[in-house]
């Protein structure tokens, strides 16, 4: 039941991938609302993370979660019979919100679920496993269904899966809350959002656009706001995110070393689709059903990891062996020319296997190390670390990607050539035989050069992060979750149990005294 609601969250990140012709065709907005059609629903879903995980501490990750599948299935129902483009964009808007509600309260219903490490980290597993096959599934579910039927049908896949949710839920999962959850912080909910939002978006349109002082001016002000909201947690009497939670043995690396994989999944993402369809001339779909071939390895990563780490093997050395199999992966795309489409398959397999590798197991140490009852904030920690990661590293990567395409394109080639490879295929169709052809060739491989460039960096980024999981994790083969004050457990540990499962506490995490 669990698994039901990620998966359709997570597609709902790709749905659109296939959809947005049609709907253009339909609806014809204008450039900004295609965007605003494609883009609110991520920004919405990363700036309410946090205050929808620490409002399911509060009233019931159950009933969040409950509530968020029925706004989600609304939200659906409009979004598909949408007959402008305004409606659609608050229809996704509102499918943000679900999204929001939906993602840290199936995290936190696993950690209070399987309270056994052992069968918590099968779960979580299973979890890391649905949440990366969705974001694959959800754009080929999304062309082959706006090939067969209209565009809002991608949405309208989401209605028997949220009302089997709402009947079944309250039967199968148990309602599980914060027992003394304090006053809601209503400052930092609008704080939260201020730091998060505006960093996502300037994070978001660097790689495309440059480095235009817009955008280097919301990633700014989100970093103040980011200070402002820090500075409000360290100070408030009852805080949404308790700096004690940060104090819980293995919390604060797991949070980074999360941030550092979706930094290198999505950082590698943005090369590789475009490779598959702009470099060797796939189209949407065939690119899209080529994509679901490195999906089968990367299935077997969360669980093998876990296996080990249930089998003796110490955390740090499965999370190190993690980043160390991504940054091979990465290697490969930097060996990568204009005609490896199994290289780059393979590269993507790898790459994706050993970040789902180490984002299963710090998942499962984050959530360890926090106490039940900061189950919800905890995970929508995570999330938000994913989604500055993911930003991040698209930024980075992309920002060196671009550069080193727009110096292999020649100078005398027209401006849209020099901005993206689609900008020079757009180009070229315009010119003259062999001067199209030659245009054609080297933005390929100005872009593959683009992309080796990103391999290496990529390959160097996970190697220190190697480093840092082998240095900061040592120690670390299963963490007893930190006490209501901030301390670790004391007690039961191991396999026998939980040992805040059932303790209070309201003091420690959620009083002045953090």
């Amino acid at each position: 039941m669990l698994m039901l609601p990620l998966l359709l969250v997570s597609m709902d990140v790709s749905v659109l991938y296939f959809a947005i012709p049609a709907i253009s065709a339909d609806l014809r907005p204008s450039g900004t609302q295609q965007l605003w059609i494609f883009d609110i629903y991520a920004f919405v879903l990363a700036g309410l993370l946090m205050t929808m995980g620490a409002l399911g501490d509060r009233v019931g990750r159950r009933r969040l979660l409950l509530f968020g599948a029925a706004a989600f299935g609304a939200a659906s129902l409009v979004a598909a019979y949408a007959n402008s483009p305004e409606t659609l964009i608050a229809a996704r808007a509102v499918l943000g919100i679900g999204g929001a509600t939906l993602m840290p309260s199936t995290m936190a219903l696993v950690r209070t679920l399987f309270t056994d490490p052992a069968q918590r980290a099968k779960a979580i597993g299973v979890w890391s496993g649905v949440m990366t096959g969705g974001i694959a599934l959800g754009s080929v579910l999304s062309g082959v269904l706006v090939q067969y039927f209209w565009w809002g049908s991608v949405f309208l896949v989401n209605l028997p899966a949220m009302a089997l949710l709402l009947v079944l839920g309250p039967v199968l999962l148990p309602e599980s809350k914060n027992p003394g959850p304090g006053r809601f912080d209503l400052l930092g909910v609008p704080l939260s959002m201020a730091a998060v939002l505006p960093v996502v978006y300037g994070l978001k349109e660097i790689p495309s656009e440059g480095w235009h002082p817009l955008y280097v001016v919301c990633v700014t002000v989100g970093l103040l706001f980011a200070a402002l909201f820090v500075h409000r947690q360290r100070t408030a009497a009852s805080p949404m995110i308790p700096p004690a939670l940060f104090r819980g043995r293995g919390f604060a690396p797991a949070v980074v070393l999360n941030l550092v994989s979706a930094f290198a999944m999505m950082g590698s993402a943005f090369f590789t689709t475009q490779y598959l369809q702009s470099v060797l001339g796939k189209s949407a779909m065939e690119a899209a059903l080529w994509s679901l071939l490195p999906s089968v390895p990367i299935g077997m990563a969360a669980p093998l990891a876990a296996a080990l780490v249930r089998k003796g093997v110490e955390r740090a050395y499965v999370v190190t062996a993690g980043f160390a199999i991504a940054a091979g992966g990465y290697g490969m795309l930097a060996l990568a020319d204009t005609d490896s489409l199994w290289l780059v398959l393979t590269a993507c397999a790898v790459l994706a296997s050993g970040i789902v590798m180490v984002m299963s197991q710090m998942t499962d140490l984050a959530l360890s190390a926090a106490p039940v009852e900061r189950a919800g904030t905890a995970s929508s920690l995570l999330e938000t670390g994913s989604e500055f990661g993911g930003a991040l590293g698209m930024a980075v990567l992309g920002s060196i990607g671009t550069a080193l395409y727009r110096h292999g394109i020649p100078a005398s080639a027209p401006a849209p050539a020099h901005e993206t490879l689609g900008g020079a295929l757009a180009v070229a169709r315009h010119l003259p035989g062999r001067t199209g052809d030659a245009l054609v060739a080297t933005a390929r491989e100005a872009f593959t050069h683009g992309m080796e460039g990103a391999g290496v960096a990529g390959a160097v980024v996970l190697a220190l992060a190697a480093v840092g999981a082998a240095t900061t994790l040592r120690g670390e083969r299963r963490t007893s979750p930190v006490s209501p004050s901030g301390v670790r457990g004391g007690g039961r540990s191991g396999r026998s149990g939980d040992p805040v499962a059932t303790a209070p506490g309201p003091a420690g995490l959620n009083g002045a005294h953090d």
